[in-house]
Parts: structure tokens; sequence; C-alpha cells
């Protein structure tokens, strides 16, 4: 029997939600059917309202803490759309249910550690009822694993196979981190103190590939000169989500990147004793683990949001001395803007372009690839462009 919905959006009252739904509603018409999911009939209303929504777009009221209320939820969509975090809190049984029912996800985790339990718990089930699993459909992670699923395909189309080794380099950000993305990290740490094993996935830059290891990894930690590019370069806080979706897409394309496959992120700060500064300064800032950065709900304003941009270099090298340069960049702030844009049609790309993927724990990258490059230039104000050889 056919869904009812295509999409709901869990937690469309959410900061993050309620943007998701904004950018829903500049789209052109289409036949796509979605929802607002939440706990409160009442909000969502409001909402919806506030919104400029139209007075029929359906409201689902769904929690993840209610069993039943979870079931009736994957009967009656094909796909959840969730910015409900940190997932470790309250992601765990909405990715054990979509895994049982055949019911696609997809979600803007930033957290490794919790990524992998889930494909150690519900993986094999995913694969078996059909059910698409897609993480870190935000900025964390799709502009770094696109970016280097394009450079990869573009190394081998040019010179016959893939960089082994790939930088990846922050050249410009304007915006700020979320008010999610401070809590998942603050409740990271805290079950990493409590649990050695979560420490040690944290710690291994192949915690997503369960049964791969490839080589040694650069650890990103601390300032340096970057000898390819000529400039300092700091540790980039989304380096330690980011680099560990782009080994499990090379992990699950089949090692397409190759077994010895080396990458990193960075964030360039310039030359000289100026470059030298930021960098250092960069890598004392502890902003984000603090009490007073953002809590969940809180964000820019609309003006900040659209300000907002980011510029990302990648630079690839093979064995032969061969070099490749690729660029992607952002129209609006990063973790709101952008990644609102992102995740929506990342959503759309799995059910429309990527239907024929099968049922497991993907990244963007291994499940959608060129077809989400398209859409999200078409649609989401991102730009992938070879740039030059080097």
């Amino acid at each position: 029997m056919p869904k009812e919905f295509d999409i709901v959006i869990h937690g469309a009252t959410g900061f993050t939600g309620r943007l998701v739904i904004e950018y829903l509603l500049t789209l052109p018409a289409s036949g796509l059917r979605w929802a607002m999911g939440g706990r409160s009939a009442e909000k969502l209303a409001a909402v919806r309202d506030e919104l400029g929504a139209p007075a029929n777009t359906p409201l689902v009221v769904t929690d993840s803490a209610d069993p039943a209320s979870l079931q009736a939820l994957m009967a009656r969509t094909r796909l959840v759309l969730t910015t409900v975090g940190p997932y470790q809190l309250y992601g765990n049984e909405l990715v054990e249910a979509c895994a049982k029912s055949g019911v696609d996800y997809v979600d803007l985790c930033g957290e490794p550690a919790w990524m992998r339990l889930m494909i150690d718990a519900h993986e094999a089930q995913a694969k078996a009822s059909g059910a698409r699993i897609v993480f870190s459909c935000g900025f964390d992670s799709i502009p770094f694993d696109l970016g280097v699923f394009m450079l990869q395909n573009e190394m081998k189309a040019r010179f016959g196979g893939p960089a082994t080794r790939v930088r990846g380099r922050v050249r410009k950000m304007k915006g700020t981190f979320s008010g999610g993305t401070a809590a998942s990290l603050n409740a990271t740490m805290a079950a990493a103190a409590k649990d050695p094993v979560i420490l040690g996935l944290l710690r291994n830059p192949f915690s997503l590939t369960p049964g791969f290891e490839g080589p040694r990894q650069p650890s990103g930690t601390k300032p340096m000169v970057d000898e390819a590019l000529g400039v300092w370069v700091a540790p980039f806080v989304m380096a330690a989500i980011n680099t560990r979706n782009v080994h499990r897409s090379n992990f699950l394309l089949g090692t397409a990147y190759g077994a010895d496959f080396v990458y990193d992120e960075m964030l360039i700060t310039g030359v000289g004793e100026k470059g030298e500064a930021i960098a250092n300064a960069v890598a004392a800032d502890k902003s984000m683990a603090s009490e007073d950065g953002p809590k969940p709900g809180e964000g820019p304003s609309r003006a900040e949001r659209e300000a907002g941009f980011y510029d990302v270099l990648f630079v690839g090298h093979n064995a032969a001395g061969d070099s490749l340069r690729v660029g992607v960049k952002g129209d609006r702030d990063p973790g709101y803007g952008s990644t609102s844009k992102m995740i929506a049609q990342s959503a759309i790309c799995l059910l429309e372009e990527a239907a024929h993927t099968p049922g497991g724990i993907w990244t963007p990258a291994s499940a959608m690839g060129a077809p989400l490059m398209k859409r999200l230039q078409d649609h989401a104000g991102l730009q992938f462009a070879v740039e030059a050889s080097v």
C-alpha cells in the first residue's frame, strides 16, 4: 500500500527544522508529499502559521520516546528527515525503527562514535528491510564528502587512478556553529569520559569502516605549515567527523580511493608570522565546548545566515606526481542556511535519483554521489569545480 507521505520532517518546530520547512516552501510545486513532525500538535500548527505554510500542510505528532508513535510514523512515510540531536540522546529509537521498517532516514549527525554503534546494531537489519540510512547530510559532511568524491573521479578520468593523498583545506568561512553541534560535541565528550570504547572510536580515523584499517593518517591537531600550499594551517573543528565519513565513503565504494588513501582537513590561516599567529589562536579556541556558547534551538538571524558562506579547497596527489585541485563553495551560513538546504535535497535525491541504492547505512557520496552534486548545484547554492592542476 502506498505511503501517505514521501518525507516527514522530524523536529519541525526546532531552529533547524524550521529552516528546512522554510526552504521546502520556496521550491517549485511538485508532487513531493511532505509533512511537519514534532511532539506537540499545537507547536506544529503555530510554526506552520508563522512560516506561512499552507493551512492544509500535514502535521504529524511524533515522539521518539514513544514506540507506538514511531510505529505509526513508519506506516505513514517513505523517509524521515530528522534534525533532532544530539542523536546519541534522541536518535537511537528512530534509527532502529527505520531500519526494521524499511523506511529511509537522513540526519545531520556529527557524532562518529554513535554512528559506529548504529552501524554495528542496525546495518544488517537495514540491508534486509531495504531502509537507506544516511547520516551527516549537512555541513557535516556533504561539502567534504562530495568534494573528495569529485576530486577522485576527476583524478581517475585524467590520470587513470585515484589520488593517494588528498588535503581538504577550508580557505574561507563565515558563519557560526549551531547550538545542536555544540550540544553534540559536549554529549560525545561526556560519553567518552565514561566509556573507553567510545574514546577509542573517537581516536580511530577508521572508526566507521568496520573490518578495514588504512594507513596512518595525519592527526590535524596542531598548527603547521602545509608544505603543499606554502601556508599556515590550523585544526579544523569538523575534521573529526568529516574525515571519518570520507574514509567510510571509500570503504563503501569498494576502496575506490585506494587502500592506501590518506586524507586530512585543516583551516588555512595565511602565510608568515600573521598566518602562524592566527593558526595558534584557532588551535587555542575552546568556545564550542564552552557553556556560554549557543544552545540547541538557538541560531543566527536571517541576515547573518544569508551573509554567511564557505569555500573549501581539495588538493590531490598520486604517486606519479600528478595533482589536481577541486573547490567547493556554499552561499549561506554553513551550519544553518546551507545545511537546511543540503539535508532537504539529500532527502529528495535519496527518494528520486538514488532509488536504486540498496538498504544499508550510507554516506552521502556513496548513496547519492553525482546526482546529489547536481541537485545541490541546481537548487542549494553549492558550487563544485575543478580549479587547476598544481
